[in-house]
């Protein structure tokens, strides 16, 4: 037992040094950062650069891996994007550090090369000495991760507490405002915090590697479990993230002393320990009613927020059939209608998978750009679908069409009660839910034998009419059409503006006599549908339901590509998932086969600058072209949406109802 004590304190210690560096970006800037996992694996591979690679010594190695190269990236990356992001919406900051994580792996795997053995080394020399204090055997690289969380908590409390540097950093955490006005420049304060939680993080990866490998999935597991603890202690509560990183590595260890390590539960349940931990305190904390995020800076900070919602700002109430966007529209749409009848078969079936694609990122165009929900399962939910309607159409004879629309309603209970259980949590919480979900269905469901059947899957057949890829292609664009039609007759009923005015303003909602809970489960039904929906006609176009197609971290890419497109924009998301697919498979067949990481570095790079541009690169192309066009007219361009008061003064409730209530935002 000791023997599992210790080497669950170990693991437990990795977490809690990557759970500080959480915490002090968080409350010193307001951001959690999801890029934690990608930020672990660069630091980590850079060290295996010098000390494997090229032969250093352990020493020099750590010196400059965690010295320089470390607080260099945390500074690089604080300056273009995370200083950016303060007072920026929950949802870009969101996927501004999801597209961060996106990047950063590619983007180093481009310079050091990708790596086919993710054995690492530690910090310890290698072949480690192995201690027997008490009878039970600790090596050299536990003691090393001792060694590292009683530095981390020793200089870290010395600091904070008794410098003045400490007093700046707890000065920054209460107001940014307030700060500077008393002659302290919070950039660099900021500069400063970014840069040594770079350094935490990259001496997790470090640590972690010997055990987990180092590899991208390896350190993303590094950065749930700290996501774990973080929320447990609340997000700002540092001795209580310790506590709960070291108790989940202890639970993780000992638990495996009890558990059949040959049988196929003990591999769901061990990695799915972190992530009960987070659910059980999301509940706690949801019970207490105490889980609402800390806002970030004070109210000073507050009250100057700068402009940069999540989906950008008003929007024309009704566009006539002259309006410019409304004919590249209508011209993208008759272009996607021509590819399956003009390009070869290999790009007919990549058009294929990307209209699939596109059915199942509306979800996100409805729970996030609808809704104002930031939920992180939507992939999860269209595995779900994939795997019933392949359970359905496979073992029960249901004929595939009738099992991907039947399917996909029971799979919307599931997506109600988790609306239900998170309509009372602050926007953060809400990613985190909905992420810890997606990760527990990942772990529990979608490797059982039965759906996994050794990575295979079920066999999904397409319909007997559409069996030919091009006819499949028109099957699926018909019903992201048909899906399309139905949200933009959606947004023009009365629903619809309930929705709007829910997603602007709560509060405000609740004085008209609006029910925020049944309009968040509205949305929230509407999109577990769409995602279902999604997930079938994926598993029909590859005619299986493939479980690894629907790992968390890929809906992660999914809703960074599509809210760099668009969040709100139903076209988004046609391009979005035709992008997907078409433009990796041109630098797989045109480009040298080390380019093949480009297209996932752009997609990255691209949900890095919704902080610049929220509404997303579609709205930007819109504005800029009705821009020209009014000019090239002889007139001014016209504003994206009429003043409330003009709104009234015309006499259409319609109009008036619609900026007041936010327009489309």
């Amino acid at each position: 037992m000791l023997q599992y004590l210790f080497a669950g304190l170990a693991l437990g210690a990795i977490y809690a040094i990557a759970s500080v560096a959480l915490v002090a970006t968080y409350v010193s800037s307001g951001v959690f950062n999801f890029a934690l996992g990608s930020m672990a694996f660069t630091v980590a591979r850079f060290y295996y650069f010098l000390n494997t690679e090229s032969g250093w010594p352990i020493l020099p190695s750590a010196v400059v891996s965690l010295g320089l190269f470390a607080p260099a990236l945390g500074a690089v990356l604080y300056w273009l994007l995370f200083r950016h992001l303060r007072l920026r919406s929950p949802l870009i900051k969101v996927v501004a550090t999801i597209g961060l994580s996106v990047a950063l792996p590619p983007a180093v795997e481009l310079v050091f090369g990708k790596l086919t053995n993710v054995t690492a080394p530690g910090l310890a020399p290698v072949p480690l000495k192995v201690f027997h204090p008490f009878g039970a055997a600790v090596n050299m690289d536990q003691i090393m991760t001792y060694l590292g969380l009683v530095v981390v908590l020793v200089l870290g409390i010395a600091v904070l507490q008794y410098t003045d540097l400490g007093l700046k950093v707890r000065a920054l955490v209460d107001s940014e405002a307030l700060t500077s006005l008393s002659g302290v420049n919070p950039t660099r304060v900021s500069l400063g915090v970014w840069a040594v939680s770079t350094v935490l993080t990259g001496l997790a990866g470090i640590l972690l590697a010997p055990t987990a490998g180092l590899s991208v999935e390896g350190m993303t597991y590094l950065m749930a479990a700290a996501f774990a603890a973080v929320v447990a202690a609340r997000l700002n509560g540092l001795a209580t993230a310790v506590a709960v990183a070291l108790a989940m590595g202890v639970v993780t260890t000992v638990i495996q002393r009890y558990l059949d390590p040959e049988s196929a539960l003990s591999a769901q349940i061990v990695p799915s320990i972190p992530f009960a931990f987070m659910l059980l305190a999301l509940l706690y904390h949801a019970w207490r009613r105490r889980a609402g995020e800390p806002p970030a800076g004070g109210a000073l900070d507050r009250a100057i927020r700068v402009a940069g919602g999540a989906t950008g700002g008003p929007a024309p109430a009704r566009r006539g059939l002259a309006d410019p966007t409304l004919i590249a529209s209508g011209v993208a749409l008759l272009s996607v209608a021509a590819l399956p009848l003009v390009l070869p078969e290999y790009w007919a079936g990549l058009t294929a998978t990307g209209l699939a694609l596109a059915i199942a990122l509306l979800s996100y165009t409805l729970v996030t750009g609808e809704g104002g929900m930031i939920w992180l399962c939507q992939i999860t939910f269209a595995g779900m679908g994939a795997v019933l309607s392949a359970e359905l159409a496979t073992y029960h004879g249901w004929p595939p069409l009738l099992a991907v629309f039947v399917g996909a309603l029971l799979i919307v209970v599931v997506g109600a009660v988790i609306g239900l259980l998170t309509i009372r949590l602050g926007d953060l919480y809400v990613a985190l839910v909905t992420l810890t979900f997606g990760l527990l269905v990942q772990t529990l469901l979608f490797t059982r034998d039965r759906f996994y059947n050794f990575g295979q899957g079920t066999a999904m057949p397409r319909p007997g009419f559409a069996e030919d890829t091009r006819v499949f292609s028109y099957l699926t664009l018909g019903t992201f059409l048909l899906l399309a039609l139905l949200i933009v007759n959606l947004r023009r009923s009365t629903a619809g503006m309930a929705m709007r005015a829910v997603r602007w303003s709560e509060d405000g909602a609740r004085t008209l006599g609006l029910s925020v809970v049944q309009m968040k489960l509205l949305v929230s039904a509407l999109a577990t549908y769409t995602a279902a929906v999604g997930g079938g006609f994926l598993a029909m176009n590859s005619q299986s339901s493939l479980p690894d197609s629907y790992n968390v971290f890929s809906g992660l890419v999914w809703l960074a590509v599509l809210v760099t497109v668009g969040s709100r924009s139903l076209m988004a998301a046609l391009v979005a998932g035709l992008s997907f697919h078409l433009f990796p498979g041109v630098f797989q067949t045109y480009l040298p086969t080390g380019w093949a990481e480009v297209p996932v570095l752009l997609f990255g790079l691209g949900a890095v600058m919704v902080a610049k541009d929220p509404d997303g690169i579609l709205a930007v192309h819109a504005r800029q072209l009705r821009g020209l066009l009014a000019r090239r007219g002889g007139g001014l361009p016209q504003p994206s949406g009429r003043p409330a008061q003009a709104a009234l003064a015309s006499g259409s409730p319609d109009s008036a109802v619609h900026q007041l209530t936010g327009g489309d935002r």
